[in-house]
């Protein structure tokens, strides 16, 4: 039994900052890769970031310094913190294991940027 639930998604103007939440209940949280995962309308789901069991990142071009991703192992939570957020950014927001295989897929958080 695994959950994924996350939080913090919301509608911003261009330019301005969210804050994502993930509570992980997965098995070996503090051994797994988490990443951040997104689907705009239209498209397909992408990776957005990756952070390792020790706390190295990743990201992907399109986010490359204006998010950061997180995690606090004894809470087992993953944050994605947006900064300068573009139209572009708009998506739903899933977290998950950082690879293959995957836990079962969450809701999602809503993330909407007007412009």
């Amino acid at each position: 039994q695994v959950e994924l639930v996350e939080s913090g998604g919301g509608l911003v103007q261009a330019g301005g900052s969210l804050r994502l939440s993930c509570a992980a209940s997965v098995m070996m949280f503090s051994i797994r890769m988490m990443g951040w995962y997104r689907q705009a309308p239209g498209k397909q789901r992408e990776l957005v970031a990756r952070v390792t069991s020790t706390g190295n990142t990743d990201y992907a071009d399109s986010v490359k310094g204006r998010f950061t991703i997180s995690r606090e192992n004894a809470r087992k939570m993953v944050y994605l913190q947006m900064n300068s957020l573009q139209p572009e950014d708009t998506a739903v927001y899933y977290c998950n294991y950082g690879g293959d295989p995957y836990a079962s897929w969450g809701q999602g958080t809503q993330v909407t940027v007007s412009s």
